[in-house]
């Protein structure tokens, strides 16, 4: 076995502890010589194991006229191998059953696996080999081509999805994050076999690469499969994903309508550009944004624009953070007659939010509930496995969870009322709305 860099290994009695929040002395951390970066937890209360992990292969490196590679790429892995033929892949899996699946991120593809422990070795085999080895058959490629372009021709029915889709080009003007990742229809019908060929062995290795597996097994033999499995990868001309431009901000507010007609509902999505994960006030945000539309029924945006008014059929905000700057966006769906109406409520609301902050209750309900859910997140083994992806992802630090409550509970209502200030500008909103 070949030598590793070691951060921390888990102590013998890590099992009496399992219902402690992960930390330093039960998360083993261990980077294998080839760069992969391998993450475990041991929980033997439970006999399954769930496989977490990503590398950075992503939507950010498609070239324009061939949006929709990296989606394409990673759809496309499982459809065959020097190995095993497609089907033979999925009888394998099932024949346990077990579960492997691959997904496109801007910046990365992600992957995920369930199985019975006695079942590891196999899967980390299958997931190895699929990452290293695919064939891309041309008649699965071209069945998988149809699936896209049907999903395509579905979005663009879709008043949601179109309205997202408006916003982020407002939001993102100019910026890749502005371009969907699974692309259009001309972009994808002009991807072939030997672009998803290149891109495969351009942007898929070991640098940069992590996995996480949590369930009824020891570090020590989870190391030890992945050394096995992944740990002859070599991956020298690997490319490096390419730097993140800056984003242009909006100087005044933007609105733009994506007419689809014969829809008896508009979709509405009003926001701003908002924090990274990894900024300062990321937490002081977070919590601003579950105030304004997340807590209960769907926070101060919900009971204004649905409840009291009833102007939506549903409203609510959402946060997106990332590797880079996300959207802090409120999304409204409503009868077409309505959007005016539902849209000056909702500019009216994010000016108060500005102007006012919130007051003491909202934001103690608020850290009651961020402290109180966060064990029930972690009550699975994917659960774990997801937490530990974003402790690597985001460098919050093996003992972010430990530290979690005090975090949450150090954001005072000037920090919020601050970012909010920050990041919301009433009269320079990006606006977008999809149907009729």
């Amino acid at each position: 076995m070949t030598a590793r860099q070691k951060s921390a290994s888990p102590p013998s009695n890590a099992k009496a502890r399992k219902n402690s929040l992960p930390g330093p002395d039960d998360i083993h951390r261990e980077v294998l010589s080839n760069g992969v970066i391998v993450l475990t937890r041991p929980n033997f209360d439970s006999p399954s194991v769930s496989v977490n992990g990503y590398l950075f292969a992503g939507s950010l490196t498609d070239p324009d006229e061939k949006l929709g590679l990296s989606d394409f790429t990673a759809a496309a892995l499982m459809r065959g191998t020097h190995k095993r033929s497609f089907d033979a892949i999925y009888n394998e899996l099932e024949s346990v059953g077990a579960s492997i699946g691959f997904d496109s991120l801007t910046h990365t593809t992600s992957y995920g696996g369930r199985c019975l422990v006695e079942d590891l070795g196999l899967v980390l085999e299958l997931l190895a080999e699929i990452l290293q080895y695919p064939t891309f058959p041309d008649t699965e490629v071209e069945k998988l081509r149809a699936q896209l372009l049907t999903g395509l021709a579905i979005r663009a029915q879709d008043t949601g999805d179109m309205a997202s889709l408006t916003f982020d080009k407002i939001i993102f003007d100019g910026h890749p994050y502005a371009r969907p990742g699974d692309g259009y229809p001309e972009t994808i019908q002009a991807i072939t076999r030997d672009d998803l060929v290149d891109f495969h062995r351009r942007y898929y290795g070991t640098k940069g690469m992590v996995i996480a597996v949590v369930g009824a097994v020891e570090p020590a033999k989870v190391v030890a499969e992945v050394e096995r499995t992944l740990g002859a990868w070599k991956s020298a001309d690997q490319q490096e994903p390419p730097g993140l431009p800056s984003h242009k901000p909006l100087t005044k507010t933007v609105q733009e309508h994506y007419k689809i007609a014969g829809k008896s509902q508009s979709d509405l999505v009003i926001g701003v550009v908002g924090p990274k994960r990894k900024d300062p006030e990321y937490m002081a945000t977070s919590l601003g944004n579950s105030i304004l539309g997340q807590f209960g029924l769907m926070g101060r945006i919900g009971d204004v624009v649905r409840e009291k008014s009833g102007l939506a059929y549903y409203a609510h905000s959402s946060l997106s953070p990332g590797i880079g700057p996300g959207a802090w966006e409120v999304n409204a769906g409503v009868n077409p007659t309505n959007v005016k109406k539902a849209t000056d409520l909702i500019v009216k609301e994010l000016d108060r939010f500005v102007k006012r902050g919130v007051t003491a209750e909202e934001l103690a309900d608020n850290q009651a509930n961020y402290i109180g859910r966060l064990p029930l997140s972690l009550e699975s083994n994917g659960g774990v496995a997801g937490a530990l992806i974003n402790i690597e992802r985001y460098d919050l630090g093996l003992d972010y969870y430990r530290r979690y409550a005090d975090l949450v509970k150090s954001v005072n209502r000037d920090e919020i009322l601050k970012v909010a200030k920050k990041y919301i500008s009433p009269d320079k909103l990006a606006i977008a709305v999809a149907g009729p």
